[in-house]
C-alpha cells in the first residue's frame, strides 16, 4: 500500500528521511517510481523467505562461500529505487562489509521475491526490470501455484514447476534447491 498520496514523486534522499523518521522505525518500505510503498508481510510468506535463507546459508557454510544473506528488512538502491525483496544474496567480493544502518548502495547478486496476495503486479514487473537491468538474478516465488520464475540478466525467463530445481549457476556455483524442499 502507498504511504500517502503526493502531487510529485519523491526524491531518493526524501524517501531516506521519511523511511528513518521514529514512527517508521517498525515498518518496512520500498521506493518504487518516486513512491513510498509499504512491504506488508504474512506468516506464510515469511516462512518460505525464512526457509530458502536457512538453505541458502547451510549451502554457504558447507561450501565457504563468502557473501551475505539478508531477509525481507534489507534494503538495497537498485537504478535509483529501493528494494526490500525476501531474501537476497551479496557477495563480499562485491560488498566486503554489510552498512550498519541505511540500505546497501549496492543492487544484490540474487533477489528473492515471494509473491504475496497483497502484491501489485505491475509494481513486480517493474522490480524484475530493474533487477535485470543492474544485473541481479531474480527468482520469484508464486506458492499457491507452486511455481517459481527464474529471471537472468540477458537470458529468457524460465519456469520452475513443484519438480523443478533451482540452481544457482554462476552466483552460487553447485547450488541446486528442489522447488519441492521450499514448499512441503
Amino acid at each position: 500500500m502507498i504511504a500517502e498520496p503526493r502531487t510529485r514523486p519523491l526524491t531518493a534522499e526524501e524517501f531516506e528521511a521519511f523511511a528513518f523518521q521514529p514512527e517508521n522505525a517498525d515498518r518496512v518500505f520500498e521506493f518504487i517510481a518516486g513512491e513510498p510503498v509499504e512491504v506488508p508481510s504474512n506468516l506464510y510468506s515469511s516462512e518460505i523467505g525464512s526457509r530458502l535463507i536457512f538453505a541458502l546459508r547451510l549451502w554457504m557454510l558447507q561450501n565457504s562461500n563468502p557473501g551475505y544473506v539478508t531477509g525481507e528488512a534489507a534494503g538495497y538502491w537498485v537504478a535509483g529505487e529501493l528494494y526490500a525483496p525476501d531474501v537476497a544474496y551479496i557477495s563480499k567480493v562485491r560488498l566486503p562489509e554489510l552498512p550498519h544502518e541505511g540500505f546497501s548502495p549496492l543492487p544484490p547478486d540474487l533477489a528473492i521475491e515471494v509473491v504475496s496476495p497483497t502484491d501489485s503486479e505491475r509494481k513486480l514487473r517493474v522490480k524484475i526490470s530493474h533487477y535485470l537491468a543492474a544485473g541481479t538474478t531474480v527468482w520469484v516465488w508464486f506458492t499457491d501455484e507452486a511455481r517459481v520464475e527464474v529471471h537472468r540478466p540477458g537470458k529468457p525467463v524460465s519456469i520452475l514447476g513443484i519438480d523443478g530445481v533451482l540452481e544457482g549457476e554462476s552466483i552460487l556455483p553447485g547450488f541446486k534447491l528442489p522447488v519441492k524442499d521450499i514448499l512441503k
